[in-house]
């Protein structure tokens, strides 16, 4: 395996605190998210979470998309819906619903691409085994 890069974010104050990027173009206030407590204008890690993964899938989606030879409507999305879950057993832990709009592409073929972005996405290898994620093609 070749590391191909290293984003690093440091942390303080936990959910109520302060996230900074060592290039400085991560520069914010957190807070908790809105429906755990009060309503905020500051973001929150679990849209930090979708907004990365919803990008990466987003290229992952172009990748294979440019292998199998198909071309992308400019305007196509991908959606993420990251769950903060109170467990049963205590603490918590993340859903995720990826809903993927290809625009005209038939729902076939845009089932076989979101597929197969699925398998290469470091998002989805991260997170396969230990979070629940559902793909839709809208």
């Amino acid at each position: 395996m070749e590391k191909v890069y290293t984003a690093v974010v440091t942390a303080t104050g936990g959910r109520k605190g302060h996230v900074k990027s060592s290039d400085g173009v991560i520069d914010m206030a957190l807070a908790v998210p809105e429906g755990m407590k009060e309503k905020s204008e500051k973001t929150n890690p679990e849209q930090l979470f979708a907004a990365g993964y919803a990008a990466c899938f987003q290229s992952a989606l172009m990748l294979v998309a440019g292998q199998e030879k198909e071309r992308l409507n400019p305007d196509s999305t991908v959606t993420a819906h990251v769950d903060l879950i109170k467990q049963d057993e205590g603490g918590y832990g993340l859903g995720i619903k990826l809903s993927v709009d290809l625009k005209e592409l038939d729902k076939e073929k845009a089932k076989q691409l979101v597929d197969k972005a699925h398998q290469v996405c470091p998002y989805s290898v991260g997170t396969r085994g230990n979070i629940e994620v559902e793909l839709e093609v809208v």
